[in-house]
């Protein structure tokens, strides 16, 4: 028999008695202190007790090392305004009806959860995975909530792929405020009449806090976007997604150019260009006076391979220069004219895609808005992904990386996370 009082922070009860079982498990007896209870039939507050329900054995947070348990009977209370005079059985605040698990405790196991699986917590916590599912199904939602968010800021769109190879992709719609990320969907697919249905199931309330909308090229997201928000909301193609295009063409001539050259040079020349490849995707900045060397060696083959690299850094520092709207759409202008007077042909297909989505680039020099938070998020949701093997259903997927993003703000009410 242990004799011992603990402060188990649960409001509403008187501890009777503590013991500890032959399983080494504690368990701590308490009578429940409420006077009333709201009649489940017609909702008016009963106070005229009926008795006790059974007795329940409800798992706690640990103590000493300890598995944990409360035990309590619940009080009925009978309503005499109703016909038959039903009973209701009280149920205690720090518990929900039909759980085997004190509210403290589903959360303790909700924040075991972040950044955890669902096969390691069973492990650790010896509490099944079906009972973990449980948990996560009564403690976090599987779609969002409008009504616990005040504005929307900055939206994100961008997808990701659930099998490596596959085309079968869910889209991930996120928003920014003041630095902090919301998750608001997981769409199955990455269709524009998709992504129409959600952006119009948004609050008005809430429409109107939406200052922009990133994404990548992808026209169904961009019309989608669009469509939705008409001329009231500026949409954004993320900076990111213009710079990845154009050094990418730059790296299919860079890779034509060494070819060519591999056949030209003899061995011990073309070894001098050994991580040329990598060094032309550095920032400039970044170089080393060895890399720089590598360079110089390449561009004394192929002048029209420097001028590619200069016209692209060119363009990165366009973006890089604060620079109003009308300002950038000039000096872009300016660029493609010096393309067309290099008359290197590397980037007209860059160019063509440049003048197709030209109103959605330049928006970016609005308020330089950018998805590189959508970007970061997807980098979390994959890594979710290989760390659950798979996750393949859309409200579970919803509902783990909403805990994995918000799960320490949400249950600890921590506002720095």
């Amino acid at each position: 028999m242990l004799e011992v009082k603990i402060p188990i922070n649960i409001p509403g009860v008187e501890i009777t008695k503590t013991e500890e079982d032959e399983r080494g498990n504690l368990l701590i007896s308490v009578e429940t202190t409420e006077k009333s209870a709201g009649c489940y039939r017609c909702g008016r507050t009963i106070t005229k007790r009926n008795g006790s329900d059974r007795e329940l054995k409800i798992r706690h947070l640990p103590a000493f090392g300890k598995e944990t348990y409360i035990i309590y009977k619940p009080h009925r209370y009978i309503c005499e305004d109703c016909d038959n005079n039903p009973t209701t059985t009280a149920t205690p605040i720090w518990h929900r009806a039909n759980s085997p698990y004190t509210i403290d405790y589903e959360n303790h196991i909700l924040l075991e959860l972040v950044n955890s699986t669902i096969a390691d917590v069973s492990v650790k916590e010896k509490i099944t995975e079906a009972s973990i599912m449980g948990i996560l199904d009564r403690g976090i939602d599987s779609k969002v909530d409008w009504n616990l968010i005040k504005r929307l800021g900055v939206l994100g769109i961008d997808e990701i792929s659930l099998k490596k190879g596959h085309k079968d992709y869910i889209t991930i719609i996120t928003s920014k405020v003041d630095g902090k990320i919301q998750l608001l969907a997981i769409l199955k697919g990455k269709k524009k009449a998709v992504i129409k249905v959600f952006l119009r199931s948004i609050p008005r309330r809430l429409k109107k806090t939406v200052e922009a909308i990133c994404t990548d090229m992808y026209d169904g997201y961009i019309n989608a976007a669009k469509e939705v928000f008409k001329k009231h909301t500026i949409v954004v193609i993320d900076r990111y997604h213009v710079a990845k295009l154009y050094r990418g063409e730059l790296d299919k001539y860079r890779q034509k150019i060494l070819k060519v050259l591999k056949k030209e040079l003899p061995a011990h020349e073309y070894k001098k260009l050994k991580g040329a490849m990598h060094i032309l995707r550095r920032k400039n900045e970044c170089l080393t006076k060895e890399d720089k060397q590598v360079i110089e060696e390449l561009f004394s083959h192929s002048s029209e391979l420097m001028e590619a690299y200069r016209l692209a850094l060119e363009l990165t520092q366009i973006f890089n220069t604060h620079l109003k709207r009308d300002e950038a759409i000039i000096k872009i202008e300016e660029w493609i004219r010096s393309i067309r007077r290099s008359k290197l042909t590397c980037f007209y297909k860059f160019i063509k895609a440049l003048k197709k989505y030209k109103q959605q680039i330049v928006n970016y020099f609005i308020d330089r808005n950018t998805s590189a938070f959508v970007e970061g998020l997807n980098n979390k949701a994959k890594v979710l992904k290989r760390r659950c093997y798979g996750l393949y259903n859309i409200k579970h997927f919803f509902q783990r990386l909403h805990l994995d993003i918000s799960g320490y703000r949400i249950l600890l009410g921590n506002s720095s996370c």
